[in-house]
């Protein structure tokens, strides 16, 4: 069973391809099941005023939801299409976000942070953020939003839970107990979380999340899923033999899907 649940398009902004175009790379490249996944629209912050280029315009919100719809009748018998969103965790703004959630008919949503308040940690344009900061006191307040967005209920699964260290910026404190506090978390509101295979195209170069926190995963039985996080069609599934790989070396024999917001799990 091939999955890739973690994709994006253009109409976010800063991915190229139509939705069709993953769908139809999904069919080539031999997936069973191909997770859309676009970004939440803006809420906390004004997209006229913000870095350009960050996320679907709430106007595209609808259309977006009726063509994955229409792609998923379209293409059904030759690939299992599965319709989210990844849905930002902005402290703060939850009823908006519960909005959103609450007003499409899911498979999933993935429950990402990032945003520190105004602060886009994982915008290339936005590193001097790190400047002045005490790297240490960001992972906390990074972990600590984690944490929150798994108490919320919004979300079935959270995205690349280490992603605060993309850019390479990492305290020269242990920040294990850090981690495994945000995992625990999840753990305790049974959500999964995904290995995220995009980081090791990016400075870190891991994946999200590293090693160490998945072998604390697999000792607590948290559930898992994966997704390649492509921006582009080309990209689809890039990473992911490495990702089952690693998994399969540390123990997991089962990957989390999901439909209509129930979680199934399926071997690999």
């Amino acid at each position: 069973m091939l999955i890739d649940y973690h994709t994006h398009h253009a109409r976010c902004g800063h991915a190229v391809g139509e939705l069709e175009d993953y769908v139809k790379q999904g069919i080539a490249i031999g997936l069973d099941q191909i997770g859309l996944s676009d970004h939440m629209p803006l809420l906390h912050v004004d997209p006229a005023t913000y870095y350009p280029e960050m996320a679907m315009p709430m106007a595209e919100l609808d259309n977006y939801v009726e063509e994955c719809f229409e792609l998923k009748a379209k293409y059904s018998g030759q690939i299992d299409v599965r319709i989210g969103l990844e849905g930002d965790y902005i402290e703060g703004w939850e009823r908006q976000i519960e909005a959103i959630v609450n007003r499409y008919p899911w498979d999933y949503v993935i429950g990402s942070v990032h945003f520190l308040g105004e602060w886009d940690i994982t915008d290339f344009r936005q590193t001097a953020g790190w400047e002045g900061r005490n790297p240490l006191q960001v992972y906390e307040q990074y972990y600590d939003a984690i944490q929150k967005a798994a108490a919320t209920g919004f979300y079935d699964y959270i995205g690349h839970i280490d992603v605060v260290k993309r850019f390479g910026f990492k305290p020269s404190e242990d920040v294990t107990e850090l981690e495994r506090a945000a995992l625990d978390t999840v753990k305790r509101h049974d959500l999964a979380i995904e290995l995220n295979a995009s980081g090791l195209r990016t400075p870190c170069e891991e994946m999200f999340p590293s090693r160490r926190m998945l072998t604390y995963a697999r000792e607590i039985g948290l559930p898992l899923t994966i997704g390649s996080d492509a921006h582009q069609p080309e990209r689809l599934g890039q990473y992911l033999d490495q990702a089952r790989a690693l998994l399969k070396e540390l123990g997991f024999t089962e990957l989390a899907t999901f439909r209509q917001r129930q979680r199934e799990m399926i071997r690999f």
